[in-house]
C-alpha cells in the first residue's frame, strides 16, 4: 500500500553532513595553531542514519507497532480492491450480453467503487506517511545526539550520512563506516528489548495493492 522503505530521513539527515562539517570548521578556526606545527589529520566517518534508525531495537519496535496499527486498514483496502477487480471481471465477461443501459449502469457502479478505493488508499497513505515521519523525528533526534557523542569520543572531525542522496560519497573504506557501532551505542543509551525475529519473507511495512484504472464506458 505504501512505497517501499526508501525513507526520506527528513531535515534530520539532509543537513547532517553540513552540520558536522560546519562545526568542525568552526572548531578549527577558533583553535590556535602554533607556527610550524602541522594541522591534525581530518578523520572522516560514514554512517547511514536511515539504516541505523530502523536497525535499532527501538526502531524495530516502532515499525512493528506501526504495522499492527495499519493492518486493519491494509485488510480493508485489499478486500475493497478484490471486490473492484471481481466486478471488472464480471463486467468484461457479461458486457457483450448487456444492453447499453445495463452496460453503462455496471460501468458506473465500478467507477464509483474505484473512486472510493482510490480515496481510501490516498487517505491511508497520507496517514501512514505522517506516522512514519513522527517515528523518524522521534528516534532520529535521539540518534543524532548519540552520533555526536560517539563521533567526539572517537575523534571524528566530519561525519557524512550516506542515506542522504545529496551526500556525494563515491567510495569509502570499510573502516570509516560505523553504522553498526552507532546502532550499538544507541541501544546502550536507549535500552529497549529487541522484538522477536520475523519469519523469512515477512513484510517490513504494511502493503496493499494500488488501485487500478476504471473500465471505460462503452
Amino acid at each position: 500500500m505504501f512505497r517501499t522503505l526508501n525513507l526520506r530521513i527528513l531535515t534530520l539527515s539532509l543537513g547532517l553532513s553540513t552540520l558536522f562539517t560546519a562545526a568542525s570548521l568552526a572548531q578549527a578556526a577558533s583553535a590556535p595553531t602554533p607556527a610550524n606545527t602541522p594541522s591534525a589529520a581530518t578523520k572522516v566517518g560514514i554512517v547511514n542514519i536511515q539504516e541505523a534508525i530502523f536497525a535499532s531495537n527501538e526502531g524495530k519496535k516502532e515499525v512493528d507497532a506501526l504495522q499492527k496499527k495499519f493492518s486493519p486498514k491494509q485488510a480493508e483496502l485489499k478486500n475493497l480492491n478484490d471486490e473492484v477487480e471481481q466486478l471488472k471481471k464480471t463486467f468484461q465477461a457479461q458486457s457483450a450480453k448487456l444492453n447499453d443501459v445495463e452496460r453503462n449502469s455496471k460501468a458506473k457502479e465500478i467507477e464509483l467503487k474505484q473512486k472510493t478505493l482510490q480515496r481510501n488508499y490516498d487517505d491511508a497513505q497520507t496517514e501512514f506517511q505522517q506516522s512514519e515521519q513522527e517515528l523518524l523525528n522521534r528516534i532520529g533526534g535521539k540518534m543524532l545526539k548519540v552520533l555526536e557523542k560517539y563521533a567526539k569520543a572517537n575523534g571524528y572531525t566530519v561525519v557524512l550520512d550516506v542515506s542522504n542522496p545529496q551526500t556525494p560519497v563515491l567510495w569509502a573504506s570499510q573502516g570509516t563506516v560505523f553504522t553498526k557501532q552507532l546502532v550499538d551505542a544507541y541501544n546502550r543509551e536507549n535500552p529497549v528489548a529487541a522484538p522477536a525475529a520475523k519469519p523469512a519473507g515477512a513484510a517490513a511495512r504494511p502493503s496493499a495493492p494500488r488501485p487500478k484504472t476504471t473500465p471505460k464506458k462503452r
